[in-house]
């Protein structure tokens, strides 16, 4: 997959089949369009081109300071190479280019830089300034410029409508099994393991502490889940804590630690991914740290069968 950081550089492919959005998660309803583009390109003997943005424009426009996105630009880069597209072009997103119109949009930067011969979009795309940008206005512009519009309909798996925003929540509220069931894939956090407090080695459970690689990505419900850790690649079963260890009551900040089972070797400063596979129970606070190992003792062995289904 060839890759561009300005759409300037882009140099024009014939019949080029074009997408344009964020694709944060790139989930089961984007793997749907972009599946379909490659098929497209293929078919009329053309290149798919995704169309991008970083950072993410709700990172520009909003003055939220919270928000926490599914995936790193790194790991939606990786998706989408999976997923057979030929070319990536990432714009940068600022104020200015935010206040660019729709039509504006599509005229100076798609058809003047890529000339597509198809642009396929998802059943609710909008973009452009105020996001007035639709299906009616690109098929009004394609007829202009000599493209065709397609749109892929909306995603139901199992009867849930597919979205970026439905994934966010379902982590949230430590949902995992359907998170996952939306995107496709497990939901993970890449990133170094870096030196905790000890604690769980004094009880026999010695952890990897992560280093989250993106700080605004999405960090799950605290408590305790089933994981696999990727590492030198091998996967390794898990059990991993999101929290702030109620029980020590040190008042350190939130962390993402992981007994890998059955494990010995030293990673630390190792680059490690953990994938999410279930929620097994919430944080909670014990009376004592005997009370909380006797509690991590029926974890592991939770752990241990619901990681043993899956594999």
């Amino acid at each position: 997959m060839k890759i561009y950081y300005d759409i300037e550089d882009f140099k024009k492919v014939p019949n080029a089949v074009v997408t344009i959005g964020t694709f944060d998660g790139v989930h089961r309803g984007h793997q749907e369009i972009l599946r379909n583009m490659v098929s497209r390109a293929k078919a009329i003997g053309g290149e798919s081109v995704v169309v991008t943005f970083y950072p993410h424009p709700r990172q520009v426009l909003s003055h939220d300071s919270g928000i926490r996105f599914i995936s790193t630009q790194e790991e939606k880069i990786a998706h989408l190479e999976a997923l057979g597209i030929d070319n990536l072009i990432i714009i940068k997103f600022t104020k200015e280019f935010a206040a660019i119109s729709s039509e504006a949009f599509i005229k100076d930067y798609i058809v003047k830089n890529i000339k597509p011969a198809v642009l396929i979009i998802g059943y609710d795309h909008h973009f452009g300034k105020g996001r007035t940008g639709d299906f009616s206005m690109l098929y009004e512009l394609g007829n202009q410029f000599g493209f065709k519009v397609e749109k892929i309909q909306e995603q139901d798996i199992d009867n849930v409508a597919v979205s970026s925003t439905k994934i966010r929540n379902f982590l949230a509220n430590g949902d995992i099994r359907h998170a996952n069931m939306l995107l496709g894939y497990e939901f993970s956090y890449s990133g170094k393991v870096v030196h905790g407090q000890q604690v769980g080695q004094k009880i026999g459970y010695p952890t990897a502490n992560l280093e989250v690689a993106e700080e605004f990505q999405l960090i799950e419900k605290p408590g305790v889940y089933a994981t696999f850790v990727d590492f030198d690649g091998h996967s390794y079963p898990a059990m991993t804590y999101i929290g702030k260890r109620p029980t020590m009551q040190d008042n350190r900040p939130q962390s993402i630690e992981s007994h890998i089972i059955r494990f010995d070797k030293d990673i630390y400063g190792k680059e490690i991914k953990l994938r999410f596979v279930d929620f097994v129970r919430e944080d909670i606070k014990f009376e004592n740290t005997e009370s909380l190992k006797q509690q991590i003792d029926k974890d592991k062995l939770n752990i241990i069968n619901i990681l043993n289904q899956i594999v």
